[in-house]
């Protein structure tokens, strides 16, 4: 028997448009700050230009779109991974991979503010598991966890938030809880556990911990 999808009830739905905005809106001279860090790394090294922005392909809810993120990694890392057809996503955990801004935006996660366009445009929500690229779901499916074909993908998570304080092989357990926390808990409930969150992980965010993970 097909699994039902992971509840996205109307108040986690509201408060995710309304918090995109709010936070793209006030966020604004982080982007500002972000892209001229990306420009400057541009000028002082030539080999490292190109677009500012790109996108992949990422899963949410079993519906495949594309993330928004500022451009980390050096032009012929990218050109490799597309001569190879592989991804970014974990191509970015290698800090020699990245470029000078790539290494300041990571940090502080400053790569993924982008992917607030995405939360505002209905592809994922604020608070989820993290989207993964198709490959990686396919590969988790195998395993035997599927919930990233029925839970609405977040721009952060229950993994971001437990940063430096859990395990690697407890991530998934992490996502699995908070999903059972989308079926379980009444909407106003679940819009308060993804604002606590929201808060931890702005915590880690000012830590400059996003290269730890």
């Amino acid at each position: 028997m097909e699994r039902a999808d992971v509840p996205y009830p109307p108040a986690k739905r509201i408060v995710d448009r309304a918090g995109a905005g709010v936070l793209l809106l006030a966020s604004s001279p982080l982007f500002a700050a972000a892209g001229a860090i990306v420009a400057i790394d541009q000028l002082r090294t030539k080999a490292n230009r190109g677009p500012v922005f790109y996108t992949e392909p990422r899963i949410s809810r079993g519906r495949e779109f594309k993330t928004f993120k500022f451009r980390v990694l050096r032009k012929d890392v990218l050109d490799r991974l597309a001569e190879e057809g592989e991804r970014a996503r974990s191509t970015e955990a290698d800090g020699a991979s990245l470029t000078w801004a790539g290494g300041l935006l990571k940090r502080w996660y400053l790569d993924e503010l982008p992917q607030l366009v995405n939360v505002l445009k209905g592809d994922m929500s604020l608070v989820g598991p993290r989207p993964w690229p198709p490959e990686m779901v396919a590969t988790q499916v195998e395993n035997g966890r599927d919930y990233r074909l029925h839970a609405m993908a977040g721009w952060t998570g229950p993994v971001q938030a437990a940063k430096g304080e859990a395990e690697l092989s407890t991530y998934s357990d992490l996502d699995l809880e908070y999903v059972e926390a989308c079926r379980n808990l009444g909407q106003w409930d679940l819009v308060r556990h993804d604002f606590g969150i929201l808060w931890t992980t702005v915590r880690t965010m000012l830590r400059g911990e996003g290269l730890s993970y």
